[in-house]
């Protein structure tokens, strides 16, 4: 009988086997092309390892880096980015909580009214509310700031109803307990809600981070100033400016993924948990 399995799982598993080759390869060759030098890229025979054309040695190279990192203006974007990240993120899974746990676990008069009011923005188009974001910025005075492209952004409707749904899975007789014993609103969602819910923050945490790693939108609207520009940003100047020097432009794109891979490795056993449970309680 497992053997018999076995063989009706087979072409399931070849399915799975070339779909990650589909998504695989591309990444490698953007990483090889970053390790190759000027003239070893355009050949007649492509090849996948950084070798000399002339010789066929392996011979990689760091100068792509180099040239991305000093002279495109590419390193002080990542800086830009990775302080953004780092302060955006953090806040807006707290703000996000917040409203999550008042719609979850805080009775008060017209509250599921005004979170089906909340869901119901999620249907409007986003390029649609650019303008308005735009205004409010400007009279706030955070235009061209790295404040303008943090505090529109701290609240989402989405992580606030993903993170509402898993909170009212919990049981209710914890919360009971706690208030028994004299804690308060903000005890219990410290030191309840919150270590219950690791899961689910980490999902919530790694997809903000991509969203804000990689938006380019907002940032092109709100910034003018270059010491600010973040990496989308910065990258979309590199392709301009070095179109036809795809070893630089694969470098930058190398440097860009490296965060997203990191994030990725320190939130895996939390995000397929959180995954495992959605299924679970949904």
């Amino acid at each position: 009988m497992k053997a018999a399995g076995k063989v009706r799982l087979a072409p399931i598993y070849i399915a799975l086997v070339l779909l990650a080759l589909v998504s695989v390869v591309p990444f490698l060759w953007m990483l090889a092309t970053s390790f190759k030098h000027g003239s070893d890229v355009y050949t007649k025979v492509p090849s996948l390892l950084p070798l000399d054309r002339k010789t066929g040695e392996f011979s990689p190279t760091l100068d792509n880096y180099e040239h991305v990192l000093q002279v495109s203006g590419l390193g002080q974007a990542f800086v830009n980015s990775v302080w953004v990240c780092l302060v955006l993120v953090p806040a807006k899974l707290l703000v996000d909580a917040l409203a999550a746990y008042a719609f979850a676990r805080i009775p008060f008069p017209g509250r599921d009214k005004l979170f089906v009011v909340l869901l119901a923005g999620m249907m409007v188009p986003t390029i649609t509310l650019l303008v308005p974001r735009i205004h409010v910025t400007q009279a706030l005075g955070m235009f061209d700031s790295g404040w303008g492209l943090i505090l529109p952004n701290v609240a989402s409707v989405l992580d606030i109803f993903l993170l509402r749904q898993f909170f009212m899975s919990l049981p209710s007789e914890l919360e009971e307990a706690a208030r028994i014993d004299g804690a308060g609103r903000m005890q219990i969602f410290w030191r309840i809600i919150i270590p219950l819910s690791k899961p689910v923050l980490a999902v919530v945490t790694i997809t903000s981070f991509i969203f804000h790693w990689n938006d380019l939108v907002w940032p092109l609207v709100v910034l003018n100033d270059p010491e600010l520009y973040t990496l989308p940003l910065a990258l979309q100047q590199l392709a301009s400016s070095e179109s036809g020097r795809a070893y630089y432009i694969m470098a930058g794109a190398a440097l860009a993924v490296i965060p997203v891979i990191v994030v990725l490795l320190i939130f895996q056993r939390r995000i397929m948990q959180g995954i495992a449970f959605t299924g679970l309680k949904s």
